[in-house]
């Protein structure tokens, strides 16, 4: 499945990305095995998607939940949920 997977704030800043397209394997479906998929190339990939951090996500531009399916050739924004004071 081909995914546009997007970076917001402090993500693309730890990335050094602020977008790609990645290509996940057969058994990556929600946006939870996304994560853990992207986890998985280590480092501060792990550091920062390995479970230890909260995350909003966005598929299509619609606020998802992590257990909602990945669909063919769309497009995924993560980014830390943001708080005001």
């Amino acid at each position: 499945m081909h995914l546009k997977v997007l970076y917001f704030a402090q993500l693309r800043e730890k990335f050094a990305l602020a977008e790609e397209a990645v290509q996940v394997p057969e058994g990556v479906r929600t946006i939870a095995d996304l994560m853990q998929h992207l986890a998985k190339r280590g480092g501060v990939w792990q550091e920062t998607l390995g479970g230890q951090y909260a995350f909003r996500v966005a598929m299509n531009q619609e606020m998802v939940s992590q257990q909602a399916a990945l669909l063919e050739g769309a497009e995924v924004a993560i980014f830390r949920p943001v708080t005001g004071g």
